[in-house]
């Protein structure tokens, strides 16, 4: 099984975050652009999130179009697109177990 570099995935979304938004790129800072500000971390999240909701429809729209017996479903798109929907949620999975790690640890702080 493939190890998932979490640290890299996080990296990527925001830099879609960023690029999607017209934001600066990761190490410029736009002039009206105050350090304090980021991107938004929810917006983020869902936007991921419904990434990986869209593969997966899309990779089960096509498997039902083959089992269906579609001329123009092709079995290597099916099954690339269903690799790819696996291995974009198992990454979804890997970022919700750290962030829920993160969480813990925050949780168990004392103050």
């Amino acid at each position: 099984m493939n190890d998932i570099d979490v640290n890299q995935l996080l990296n990527q979304m925001r830099v879609m975050a960023q690029a999607s938004q017209g934001a600066a790129a990761p190490g410029q800072v736009k002039p009206s652009q105050e350090a304090s500000q980021g991107p938004d971390f929810a917006a983020l999240l869902k936007q991921s999130v419904d990434a990986v909701n869209s593969s997966q429809k899309e990779a089960g729209a096509m498997r039902d179009a083959f089992v269906a017996g579609d001329p123009n479903a092709n079995l290597g798109e099916v099954m690339v697109a269903l690799e790819k929907a696996s291995v974009s949620f198992e990454a979804m999975k890997q970022v919700r177990n750290k962030l829920v790690e993160a969480y813990q640890q925050v949780m168990s702080m004392s103050l």
